[in-house]
C-alpha cells in the first residue's frame, strides 16, 4: 500500500448539486452546535438561528452523500443485515422523525405524507416490539423518498427562520427539537455506513465512478504495515464522575444527564487497540471453537451465526482480507480489528489463559480515566472536546479518512486512540444516572437499553461527528450487533474489579411506576404475600376486559388491538381470549415493562409512601398467571392518530383511557373502523378529563360548549361513530390510581362499547 502522511486530514466537501447550494454548506468537517450566545455577535440570536440553519442543511447533504454511493435502486430493498430493515428504510427514516417529533411537540400543523411517516418512525429494530417482517412492508420508491427527504428540508428551512429563539437553547425549545433530529441523523450515517460494508461490492459506486469531490470523501487510508507489540502500562486509580452537566454548552440525549460516582482501583490498560495482528493468534489458536472462552449469550451467538472469524475479515484462498466502507484490502495487522462485544469478551478470555491475567474489557469509568491522562499528557487538546478543538485529535470526525487506519498513528499522551479510530467496547451495560429524565418527545431513544442487554461503545470512531465525537457521549447497543467497534483490554487485580450495572430492570421512573401499580398492583408481591387493592376496586384493566367479552361471540376472537396498551395489562388479559393481541402505546417507557415481563422477567419497580420514602414491589407473569397468555402479545411503538397499514382485520379494538389524551380523536375514531372486521368491536374507555395539554380544545370531542349549548363527550362519541357504529353497550368502571400510601386519584370511566355496521371503505 502506498503510505499517506501521518495524521493528514481532508478538506470539507462543498455540496454544489442541491436546492440549497447557496449555503455553500461543507459536508466535513462539521463540530457540534453550541447552545450558548456567541458573545462577540452583534446579533446573537440571529448568528445562532443561520448556523442552526448550516448545521441541519450540512447534516442533510452528508446523509445524502453517503446513500448516493449506492449504484442501483433494487440495492436499497435487500437485507444486507439481517436483525436490520433495508437500508431503504434508513433512507427514509432520519427525515420522517423530524416531522413526527414536530407534530407531536405540536410545533408544526400538518404532515407532510401521514403513511410514509408511520411506516418510517420505529428505528430501533433490534428490540423485541419491533416489526422485521418485510411482507408487512409496501417500501417505498426510492425517488419518492429523494422527493420527501428535499421537501423535508424546505419545511425544516423555513420552520428554523420563523419559530422563537432565546438563548442558550434548551429542551423546551423549537431548537431543541431540531438539534434532536440532526443528532438521530448523524447517528444513522453511521449506523447506515456499517450496512453498507455488508453489501456486495457491486452495489456501490467506486473509483472511477466518484466525482473527485466524491473521492474526497470517501478515501480509506493506505498505510498500512506490522504493530509493535502491545503492552499494558499502569493508570492511577481515582475517583471518577460520570454524567453531563445540566450547564454543559452542547446538546446531549437524555441518558447522558445526571451523574454518577465511581471509585476505580489501580489497572493496567493497553497502550493501543487490540489490532487485526492480535486477534488473527486468537482466531488461529482456535478461539472460534472453542467454546469454553465464550459466555453463554456469546456461544449462542456461534451456533447461530457459525462465525469463524470476524465479521469485516473475508477468507479467500487461505488468506484473510478486510472489507472497508467501498474496498477489499489485504487484512491490515496495525489496523484495529472490528468485532462485536461477544467477540471482544472472548478474546479477553483466552489471552487470561494466555498470559495467567485478569483481562477483561474496560467499564465506561476505566476509558474517562483514561481520556483525562490523555487530557493532561496532551496539555489540554482533548479537553477542548468535539465542539470547539482547531483539529481532530484523532481519526473520527470524518476529518480524517473513511476507514479505520494504524492503532500507532494518533498517540494520544501514553496511550493511542482514546478517542476516535474504532469504538471501544465496554462490559458496562447503559443504565441511567441518579437525575435520569426522560426528554418528553423522545422517550424510545435510552429506556429500551436499560435491559442489561446493551453494552457502552465509547470514544467514536472515522465517521463518528456531532454529539457522537463528544467525550460525554454514550451509545449503547445488543452485544451481538456491529459497529464501527473494536476494543481495548485492561488489567485488573482479581476480586477487586470496578463493579458494573446490573441486568435486572428496576423502574423508579415515577410516571411508569404509577402506571406499573395501576396495571399491576394486585398482584404485585408485598414481603411475600399480595398487595391488597386499594379501597376494593377492581383491578381496572382486567375488569375492562371482563366486561368486554361476554359482547365478543366465541368464533370471533382470533385478533385483538389494545391500543394505548400503556404497561400492557390489559393486552396481557386479553391473550387469555385472542389467538392473537397487537399491543400498541406512543411511549417505550410503557412497552419495555410489558416486553420484560412477556420475556420472562421480573419486573421490579419502587412506589413512594411518604415523602422520600419507599415501598418495593415486583411483579412476573407467573404471579399474574398469563404465562400462556404472554407469547400470544406483540407489543409495538406507534402513534395511534398515525398507525401502520398493517394493523388491521380486527375482532376487537380496545382503546382503553385513550381518547381524551389524544391530539386529534376525531382522527383517531374517523380511520379506526377500517381496522376491523366485519361486525368488529371497538370498545372506548375514558374518564373524560380534557386538558390542553394534551388536546387542543378545538379537537376535544365533548367537555365543551358549542354555539353556546353545552356537548358532552359521549355525544360527540356518538356523533363520530354513528355513521358506522351501533351502541352496544355503555357503563361505568371505576379506578383507584395511588400517588402515595394516603394518597389516592379515585376515578369513573365509562365504558362504551360500538360494532361496525357498515363494509371497510379501503382507505387504509
Amino acid at each position: 500500500m502506498n503510505p499517506t502522511a501521518t495524521g493528514q486530514g481532508r478538506r470539507g466537501v462543498t455540496a454544489a448539486s442541491h436546492p440549497f447550494a447557496s449555503l455553500s454548506v461543507p459536508v466535513t468537517p462539521t463540530h457540534t452546535l453550541l447552545l450558548d450566545a456567541d458573545p462577540v455577535a452583534a446579533d446573537p440570536v440571529a448568528v445562532k438561528r443561520e448556523a442552526l440553519r448550516r448545521y441541519f442543511h450540512q447534516t442533510c447533504e452528508a446523509y445524502d452523500r453517503l446513500f448516493a454511493l449506492i449504484r442501483d435502486d433494487a440495492a436499497y430493498y435487500e437485507r444486507h443485515e439481517p436483525l436490520r430493515h433495508p437500508l431503504i428504510f434508513y433512507f427514509a427514516h432520519p427525515a420522517v422523525f423530524y416531522v413526527n417529533k414536530l407534530t407531536t411537540g405540536r410545533l408544526i400543523p400538518d404532515r407532510l405524507d401521514a403513511k410514509l411517516e408511520a411506516m418510517m418512525a420505529v428505528g430501533v429494530d433490534e428490540m423485541s416490539w419491533d416489526d422485521l417482517n418485510t411482507a408487512h412492508y409496501e417500501w417505498p420508491s426510492v425517488q419518492a423518498v429523494r422527493d420527501y427527504r428535499l421537501r423535508l428540508r424546505e419545511l425544516i428551512d423555513s420552520f428554523l427562520s420563523d419559530m422563537p429563539l432565546t438563548l442558550p437553547i434548551d429542551w423546551a425549545s423549537p431548537a431543541w427539537v431540531i438539534l434532536m433530529g440532526i443528532e438521530h441523523e448523524r447517528i444513522h450515517l453511521e449506523t447506515s455506513s456499517v450496512i453498507m460494508r455488508m453489501m456486495p461490492l457491486e452495489d456501490l459506486r467506486r473509483g472511477d465512478e466518484l466525482s473527485a469531490e466524491e473521492q474526497q470523501l470517501w478515501a480509506s487510508c493506505r498505510e498500512a504495515g506490522t504493530p509493535p507489540a502491545n503492552e499494558w502500562l499502569p493508570v492511577a486509580g481515582r475517583t471518577i464522575r460520570l454524567g453531563k452537566p445540566e450547564s454543559d454548552r452542547t446538546y446531549g440525549w437524555d441518558n447522558e444527564y445526571g451523574h454518577e460516582d465511581v471509585v476505580l482501583p489501580d489497572f493496567r490498560a493497553g497502550r493501543r487497540l487490540v489490532s487485526n495482528a492480535e486477534f488473527l493468534a486468537f482466531v488461529e489458536a482456535g478461539g472460534y471453537r472453542d467454546e469454553s472462552f465464550w459466555s453463554e449469550e456469546g456461544r449462542g451467538w456461534l451456533h447461530y451465526t457459525k462465525a469463524r472469524h470476524p465479521r469485516f475479515w473475508v477468507e479467500r484462498g487461505g488468506e484473510y482480507v478486510q472489507r472497508n466502507l467501498l474496498e477489499e484490502i489485504p487484512l491490515p495487522l496495525d489496523w484495529p480489528v472490528e468485532v462485536n462485544c461477544l467477540e471482544a469478551e472472548a478474546y479477553c478470555n483466552w489471552q487470561a489463559k494466555e498470559t495467567d491475567e485478569n483481562v477483561l474489557l474496560p467499564t465506561e469509568a476505566h476509558w474517562h480515566a483514561l481520556r483525562q491522562d490523555a487530557v493532561a499528557a496532551t496539555r489540554g487538546r482533548l479537553a477542548w472536546d468535539q465542539a470547539t478543538w482547531p483539529e481532530a485529535p484523532g481519526n473520527i470526525n470524518l476529518e480524517k479518512f473513511a476507514s479505520s487506519c494504524p492503532v500507532t498513528m494518533f498517540p494520544q499522551g501514553e496511550f493511542s486512540d482514546v478517542v476516535g479510530n474504532v469504538w471501544q467496547w465496554t462490559r458496562t451495560p447503559i443504565m441511567p444516572f441518579k437525575g435520569f429524565e426522560v426528554h418528553p418527545l423522545y422517550d424510545d431513544f435510552s429506556v429500551p437499553t436499560f435491559d442489561g442487554r446493551h453494552n457502552l461503545i465509547m470514544g467514536g470512531s472515522w465517521i463518528s461527528t456531532g454529539d457522537e465525537a463528544l467525550a460525554s457521549a454514550r451509545y449503547a447497543f445488543r452485544r451481538h450487533f456491529f459497529q464501527h467497534a473494536g476494543f481495548r483490554t485492561i488489567v485488573e487485580q482479581p476480586g477487586n474489579e470496578a463493579t458494573t450495572a446490573g441486568s435486572k430492570l428496576y423502574e423508579t421512573d415515577s410516571l411508569v411506576t404509577q402506571y406499573l401499580d395501576f396495571h399491576y398492583g394486585d398482584a404485585a408481591s408485598v414481603g411475600g404475600s399480595e398487595a391488597a387493592l386499594p379501597f376494593g376496586v377492581p383491578n381496572f384493566p382486567r375488569a375492562c376486559v371482563e366486561a368486554t367479552m361476554p359482547m365478543v361471540p366465541a368464533g370471533s376472537r382470533n385478533r385483538c388491538l389494545d391500543i394505548g396498551c400503556s404497561v400492557g395489562r390489559s393486552a396481557l388479559e386479553f391473550a387469555r381470549f385472542f389467538s392473537h393481541v397487537d399491543a400498541i402505546d406512543f411511549s417505550a417507557r410503557f412497552i419495555q415493562s410489558g416486553v420484560r415481563l412477556q420475556e420472562g422477567g421480573e419486573v421490579l419497580y419502587e412506589l413512594p409512601t411518604e415523602g422520600e420514602l419507599t415501598a418495593n414491589r415486583a411483579i412476573s407473569l407467573e404471579r399474574l398467571e398469563l404465562v400462556e397468555a404472554g407469547p400470544r402479545v406483540l407489543f409495538m411503538q406507534g402513534d395511534a392518530c398515525n398507525l401502520k397499514a398493517i394493523y388491521t382485520d380486527y375482532d376487537l379494538i380496545f382503546a382503553g383511557n385513550l381518547i381524551d389524551r389524544l391530539y386529534d380523536p376525531a382522527l383517531f375514531l374517523t380511520g379506526i373502523g377500517d381496522r376491523l372486521g366485519p361486525g368488529g368491536l371497538l370498545v372506548i374507555t375514558s374518564p373524560y378529563t380534557w386538558l390542553e395539554e394534551y388536546t387542543p380544545k378545538e379537537k376535544w370531542l365533548g367537555g365543551r360548549r358549542e354555539h353556546g349549548e353545552p356537548v358532552t363527550t359521549f355525544e360527540g362519541l356518538e356523533r363520530t361513530l354513528a355513521p358506522r357504529f351501533e351502541l352496544v353497550q355503555r357503563q361505568d368502571i371505576p379506578f383507584v390510581i395511588r400517588e402515595t400510601a394516603r394518597k389516592h386519584q379515585h376515578s369513573v370511566a365509562e365504558l362504551t362499547a360500538w360494532r361496525r355496521q357498515d363494509a371497510p371503505s379501503g382507505t387504509i
